[in-house]
């Protein structure tokens, strides 16, 4: 069946936290920005366009849901509790802190059938957090995760690859300690620049360098493989298209393409396939028809550096596979060859 997410964007003005990525305004006297009446006509809008027979959740982005009161939250989920009651919706999504996380916050929201929570974990190196300003010790991820799953309730992680102070080696280090937490799915949002941020003020300052395209995809194509390979549910890599932040002048630098996932999963692919032709001196390839945009890379550059290939369309071979020479491939085979040694040393180490 079909997922789909509507999205209620609530602004946490209350935040006591600072991150440098991160441009909220506090405004005194106002916890959010949504009122019950806007809750509703969102909800009511997209179950307009949305088919009948689809898994409806309600999202919560944009703010620290469980950093609001207590008061304020009942007051959203027994908004949407209505729609569940009816069968118009069929879960409750929501983001947070790892910080914001105890038992009485689960208790309601138990209570409510909330069936995802999204951790904004970020990074998971101490070092990191701090020169983002996002510090709590790396314990409390663990804790807060642990305490979810008790609850029942599905567990969602979202990392920021190329933070201040993170290199290649503790952005994996950190895909490496989500697959100790095993969430349910993950995120992975390389960091951007945002416009009147910390972020934006240290970039000025010559303290913090741009985290480039290329640089986000060599990171992200090992980090989307670690997870993957282990079994969790890779939700986006990269932000939507829609959210071009640039195009808005909120975006001041950072690594951002509207099809960042096909840029990835392209690189991956082209360098299997580059060895491939290196050992054999030919490319024969026989898949299905909806792995093709994989395989030949974004705007066709995938067959633009290995020169000529002889492509076979065959449905009825599973997108998780590809033939090349007679031989064939699973994507985890893939995966793996795109790991490596680094992925040998993990799966011993779990």
């Amino acid at each position: 069946m079909k997922h789909y997410n509507i999205p209620i964007f609530i602004s946490h003005f209350g935040c006591p936290n600072a991150c440098v990525f991160c441009n909220q305004v506090k405004i005194n006297g106002r916890e959010t920005d949504v009122t019950i009446e806007d809750l509703r006509n969102i909800i009511n809008e997209y179950l307009k366009i949305l088919p009948k027979d689809s898994y409806k959740e309600v999202a919560f982005f944009g703010g620290t849901f469980t950093g609001i009161s207590l008061g304020k939250q009942k007051e959203y989920l027994e908004g949407v509790k209505e729609y569940l009651d009816k069968g118009l919706v069929q879960g409750i999504r929501l983001s947070t802190r790892p910080d914001y996380i105890n038992r009485e916050v689960l208790d309601q929201l138990k209570k409510y059938n909330v069936t995802t929570i999204e951790l904004g974990v970020q990074s998971l190196d101490e070092d990191v957090l701090k020169k983002s300003a996002r510090y709590y010790p790396i314990e409390v991820v663990y804790e807060a995760s642990k305490l979810i799953k008790s609850y029942g309730i599905d567990l969602g992680i979202q990392l920021m690859p190329g933070l201040p102070g993170s290199t290649f080696e503790t952005d994996f280090e950190t895909a490496k300690k989500v697959v100790e937490i095993m969430p349910q799915n993950a995120r992975v949002y390389p960091t951007l620049i945002i416009k009147d941020t910390e972020m934006e003020r240290m970039y000025q300052r010559g303290e913090y360098e741009v985290f480039t395209l290329d640089e986000a995809i060599k990171r992200c194509r090992k980090i989307i493989s670690l997870l993957e390979l282990n079994g969790i549910n890779i939700i986006r890599v990269g932000l939507q298209p829609s959210d071009d932040l640039r195009n808005g002048g909120v975006a001041v630098e950072g690594a951002f393409h509207p099809a960042f996932r096909e840029l990835v999963d392209g690189e991956i692919y082209f360098d299997f396939l580059k060895k491939i032709k290196e050992k054999d001196g030919k490319l024969d390839i026989i898949l299905n028809e909806r792995l093709v945009s994989r395989v030949v890379g974004l705007k066709r550059k995938n067959l633009k550096r290995l020169g000529e290939i002889n492509f076979t369309i065959n449905n009825e071979i599973s997108i998780s596979k590809i033939i090349v020479n007679d031989v064939e491939y699973s994507r985890r085979e893939i995966l793996e060859r795109e790991l490596g040694e680094s992925y040998e040393q993990n799966n011993n180490k779990c």
